[in-house]
Order: structure tokens, then sequence, then C-alpha cells
């Protein structure tokens, strides 16, 4: 498995715990770090701390952008996996935007319903389409 893929998945594993036991996402992180079983990269550590900061404009977009969805009433993994999604395609210039939405999308291939893939990858793919809007 590929490190960014990895470092994707460690992030999504602590966005949703702290997100089930209602705890602060960095403090989940610092814990997972400290444990560091198994280890937490660099890029988890980017990409978590990147949802936290722009979690509120993310959550805004999502909502916006879902067709009559709120993110709270989006499965967990798909919530956590599209915040990860929407923060690579708005702030990680170096992840090509196909490469952000492929990657949500076999994340949740693997880890939640068999309709969330279909809609991670329609959500994805309208916001990298009004990417420069967003973005401004």
């Amino acid at each position: 498995m590929a490190a960014r893929r990895k470092a994707r998945k460690r992030a999504l594993e602590v966005l949703f715990e702290a997100d089930q036991r209602k705890l602060d996402p960095l403090d989940v992180l610092r814990d997972k770090i400290q444990r560091a079983d198994p280890p937490v990269g660099e890029y988890a550590v980017t990409l978590v701390e990147g949802v936290v900061a722009h979690r509120e404009r993310i959550d805004e977009i999502l909502t916006t952008y879902s067709m009559g969805w709120t993110v709270d009433r989006m499965p967990a993994v798909d919530r956590a996996v599209l915040r990860i999604g929407v923060w690579e395609v708005l702030h990680a210039p170096d992840v090509p935007d196909h490469v952000a939405v492929s990657e949500a999308v076999e994340i949740t291939q693997e880890l939640s319903t068999d309709e969330s893939p279909k809609f991670v990858n329609g959500l994805l793919a309208r916001i990298v389409d009004l990417k420069e809007t967003l973005s401004a």
C-alpha cells in the first residue's frame, strides 16, 4: 500500500474516532502519535490538522453541494473521507485532483456502504469542477 494511502486511512481513523467519541480530533491525533502503534505518518498529521483548520468551510461546502444531505446525516466514514478529499482538492496542490477523488472512492469502497462510493465520487467531482470558485 502506498505511503499516502496509509496516511489517508490513518487520518480517517483519527477523524472517525474523534467523531464517534465526540472528542477533539487533535487530541485523538496526539494520543495516536504517543502510542505509535501503528505509527502516524507526517502526511496523516497534515491531513488531520488541515481538516481541523478548515472544517467549518469544508462542512459548508459539503452541505451546499451534497443535494439534500447535511453533513450530520452522512455516514461517519463518508463524512471523514469527504472532509479529507475536500481538503486535498482545495489545499494540497501537490495532490492531483483525480488522485484525491479516486483515493477517497477506493477507501470508501473498502470501508463504507455499497452506495457510498458513488455518492463520494459525485460530490468530490462536483467540488473539483467548482474548485476555482471555491478557492477564491
